[in-house]
């Protein structure tokens, strides 16, 4: 009898182990990034001007318009005079864009610093196309595509995460855009209203890690 009582003691105690691993396991997943009211973090990454660029750079700018792109990836290739558009139309209005190459150059020999650079110079960004040496702000962020959008507004807070997507409803074809979500956001904020369409899907090449 004994011996069954210390059999049934340590089962419950081997379950109650296999509860609380699969208890901790769950509150320690990976995390996904920010969600929509977050406050994200401050950056300091390298321009492909040779300078340093973080959102203290902008210290008269009401938001940020994140876009993280790359070289090469058709999607982002697509998107290249849209971005380029929307840093023409926003910039003023107090919403800069900022790209960021989320892709590490190891395994996409494409997106490099020096290609980056011969990039901006090719299209004649005129936004900041910045190159993250450590590979990390995109998981930060939770990028998991070129291109994926981030529109970050400044509070007295910090700068609140206000949508997270797509550009547009066709990432293929600028001419055939319906549905401008980003631009629809930053009108929203302008106009003190709250953001109607917070998040989209993202759709573009993987991030290449």
């Amino acid at each position: 009898m004994k011996n069954k009582k210390i059999v049934f003691v340590l089962s419950l105690l081997l379950m109650a182990s296999f509860a609380f691993v699969g208890f901790s396991s769950g509150d320690n997943s990976e995390d996904d990034g920010y969600g929509i009211g977050d406050l994200a973090a401050a950056i300091n990454l390298l321009n492909t001007d040779g300078k340093m660029v973080s959102y203290d750079n902008y210290p008269d700018a009401k938001g940020f318009i994140v876009i993280f792109t790359c070289n090469t990836c058709p999607y982002a290739v697509a998107s290249e005079d849209r971005i380029i558009a929307l840093d023409a139309e926003f910039k003023d209005k107090g919403y800069p864009v900022i790209a960021i190459n989320p892709n590490n150059p190891e395994v996409q020999p494409a997106d490099t610093y020096e290609l980056m650079q011969a990039k901006a110079s090719e299209k004649g960004f005129t936004f900041p196309y910045l190159y993250d040496k450590t590979n990390t702000i995109y998981a930060e962020y939770g990028a998991t595509k070129t291109p994926h959008v981030y529109l970050l507004e400044k509070t007295d807070e910090g700068r609140v995460v206000q949508y997270i997507g797509a550009i547009d409803d066709n990432v293929r074809n600028g001419s055939a855009v319906k549905e401008r979500f980003l631009a629809n956001a930053v009108y929203e904020l302008l106009d003190g209203k709250e953001v109607s369409v917070k998040e989209t899907k993202a759709i573009g090449c993987s991030v290449k890690q």
